[in-house]
This record gives structure tokens, sequence and C-alpha cells, in this order.
């Protein structure tokens, strides 16, 4: 065992797999500094600063990072409607930055020369975490107990941790009743691992912590509005309560979510390193304001904004967050066009909330993109009929020209096709 390994910072949790890493990194001669972040987890952190100083940390820190987290990643998520594989609205993705820069500042505010982690080796942190600390310091050293032979051959499942828990006096909260690994922040929380690894288990009911089932959600629906700016929201209106500041913005809609079962998923995703995994996600203050925004942009963003902006941007972006490339010339690229896409994504939503339903049930905006008069079947409103007839016999021409070159070789178009395209 090295005399003096030299000093690591720990991403701690609290929870059994870092509590074990912190004692195991002090047996391999390491001075183990903890670091936890706060972005809107329900933590007891207090207990936790207690805990890491009695397994053994030297130093106990811990960094709020709710508000940056909001506005410097969730919002510019918003405002790119990101999402992964359709489904997936990047929750765990999206904290992972801030919490590394965290990291950083303190790893180097306090002279350390490594920084460490408890993520696996199969899943998807460990990538984000550690080229997140490369983008930032790259001459930082990286400790991933989980990817060292000696600690995994070791600890090689749930029983071992716990064994060496006891041996070395680490409190532990059992969980058998709870058989799954959570991670949470402000924008959500996931389910995985356990009995979740088989994708036909349904999730028990009592596994969701944020939201009403369907069942227990209100009868009655809620009504509320959202103002935007700039893509952003900035005041939201409901039961007669009035929210303008990021976080508290943010809060208010995650509790109207929770109340109304909104934002629950249950899926199987594309992990980075190409393992597939099931997941469950809570996301509900999230979801009611993506829809919101989507519905906006119908409103107030120019047709080919959105066409280029969904194309590149959403999907760009989504990957770049999911992947972790997050401080990469990629994402400085990227994100410097959202701010352009935005501009005209001013104005407010109507919508209610109902049995884990985001309805939207009105919008306006003075951006004048939409005109009631031009769009009505009732007059013309400056719109001449006539103007379809060139635009029509221009976009037919190369359209009549493939036709008639299929009819050449005996192709022609009402010939029925077979499932791969090609005509009968």
């Amino acid at each position: 065992m090295p005399e003096n390994a030299g000093r690591v910072l720990l991403a701690y949790s609290g929870g059994l797999d870092t509590s074990c890493i912190l004692a195991w990194l002090i047996e391999q001669g390491y001075e183990v500094y903890a670091f936890m972040a706060d972005v809107g987890q329900e933590e007891d952190f207090e207990a936790a600063r207690v805990k890491a100083l009695k397994v053994g940390a030297k130093k106990f820190f811990l960094k709020d990072l709710k508000r940056e987290f909001v506005t410097e990643l969730i919002y510019p998520a918003v405002q790119a409607n990101c999402i992964y594989e359709n489904v997936y609205l990047l929750g765990t993705s999206l904290a992972r930055p801030v919490i590394a820069r965290g990291m950083i500042e303190v790893a180097e505010q306090e002279g350390c020369d490594f920084v460490s982690h408890g993520c696996t080796g199969k899943g998807n942190d460990q990538v984000r975490f550690e080229l997140a600390f490369y983008g930032l310091k790259p001459d930082i050293k990286v400790v991933a107990p989980w990817r060292i032979p000696v600690f995994y051959n070791r600890f090689p499942g749930r029983q071992a941790l716990l064994q060496y828990a006891a041996e070395k006096n680490i409190p532990v909260v059992q969980t058998a009743s709870k058989p799954w690994s959570t991670d949470e922040n402000l924008f959500h929380i996931s389910y995985e691992a356990g009995i979740l690894e088989d994708p036909n288990t349904t999730p028990p009911d009592d596994m969701w912590k944020l939201t009403s089932s369907l069942e227990a959600a209100p009868a009655t629906p809620e009504r509320i509005t959202i103002e935007f700016k700039a893509g952003l929201p900035i005041k939201v209106v409901a039961d007669d309560k009035v929210y303008t500041d990021a976080v508290d913005i943010f809060d208010a809609l995650n509790a109207l979510g929770r109340k109304h079962g909104i934002g629950r998923i249950d899926i199987v995703e594309n992990r980075f390193i190409g393992v597939k995994s099931r997941g469950c996600y809570e996301s509900p203050g999230a979801t009611i304001l993506r829809a919101a925004h989507i519905d906006l942009e119908g409103l107030t963003l120019d047709r080919n904004v959105r066409a280029l902006r969904d194309q590149f941007t959403t999907v760009a972006f989504s990957r770049i967050l999911y992947n972790g490339h997050f401080f990469t010339p990629e994402r400085e690229f990227i994100t410097s066009a959202i701010p352009t896409s935005q501009r005209t994504v001013n104005g407010i939503v109507r919508l209610k909330l109902y049995k884990g339903n985001v309805v939207i049930e009105g919008r306006e905006s003075e951006e004048g993109l939409y005109d009631s008069q031009q769009s009505s079947m009732d007059e013309l409103g400056g719109f001449e009929p006539t103007d379809a007839s060139g635009f029509i016999a221009i976009e037919s021409i190369r359209i009549k020209k493939w036709a008639q070159a299929n009819n050449r070789k005996g192709q022609g178009s009402v010939a029925r096709e077979d499932v791969y395209g090609a005509r009968a």
C-alpha cells in the first residue's frame, strides 16, 4: 500500500458505494476529500457530511449549484427542445457538467492531484464526468474504482460492499425493500438496476417518488399560464400565485407536475457505450415546460428556422448532453445558435394539467407571424388563390420528369410497391 498516494476529491453521495469507495481510497493511501453538489435533490446534506467525516474524509464540501443548473443547463435544453431517442428529457445528463465544474473548482482550490467517482464501468456517467473533468482541467488525474480490477474483483456485488461496510463501521441504510438505484436532481429522478433490469417487470407503485399515480391525481384539472421571453420562461401563474425567479419557476412547475401525475416514463435506451439499459424517470416540471415551449414556437418561430433548429440543434445538443461532450468546441458551436433561434419565441401559453396530461388550451404573442385573416377559410385576407397555381406548376416540374422517366421504363407510379419500395 502506498505511503502517500496523493490528495483526491471524491464525488460523494452518502450511499453504500461511495462510502465504501471513500474508505477504500484511504486504505490505498490517499488523503480523501468528499464533495457533494446540491442540484435540487431531496437529501439530508448534514447527515452526509457527518457520515463522510466519520468514514475518514479530511474535509467535506457542499456546493449549491441549483441556480446555475437551471439557468446554464436546463434552460438552454428547454430552448432547444432537447430529447434523447424521442422520449428521455436528459435529466441526469444535464446535471453532470455543473457537478463536474464544481468538483474541479474545489480540486484546484484544495490542491487535489486526483478526482474520483463511484460510477460503474458499464454506465454513461463515468464518461460524462471524466470527459467534463478533462475538458475543464486537462492535467487532472481520475481514480475510477469500478474500472480498477483490484477493486471490482474484491467487491463483485452488493454483499461484498455490505460486508466491507460492516468491517469499517460504515453506517448503511438498508434498502432491501427497494431493490433499485436512484439519482435525483431538480430536473428529475431516475431509477435503474435491481428488479428493473428485467424490462418486462412492471415498476411497483411505491417506487415512484415524485409524481402521483394517475389514479391518485386530482379529478379536477388545474389551469396555469407560462410566459416566455426569447424562449425562456419568465413568469408562471398558477392558483393566483405568480413566480418569476428562475429557480422558483422550476420548483413551482415541479410541484404542479407532481400533483397531477405528469412526467413519468419507462423506457429501454441505448447507452453511449453501446449497452441497452432499462430506465424509469420522473420529470414533472420539465415535461410541462417543454410542452408549452414547443407550442409557442408553432405560433412565433419561422418555419425554416424551426426546421433547421429541429434537424441540427435539437438532435446535436441532445447527443452532446447524453454523451458527456458538454465542455467541447462542438457544444460551444451548437449553443451559440440557440439565442438567435429564440428571439421571436415570446408570448403566453395557457395549459390544463390533468391526470398525467399537459393540455394546451391557448396561446398568444405579439410577434406577428400568425395572421388570422390570412389563415381564415372565410376570407382572402390578402392571399391571392391564383398565386398557388404558379407555385404548384414550379413544384411539379421535377415530379413530372420523375414520373415520365418511370413510365418510359414501364415503372409507372400507379404500380404497387413491395415492402422494400421496389415496384411490382
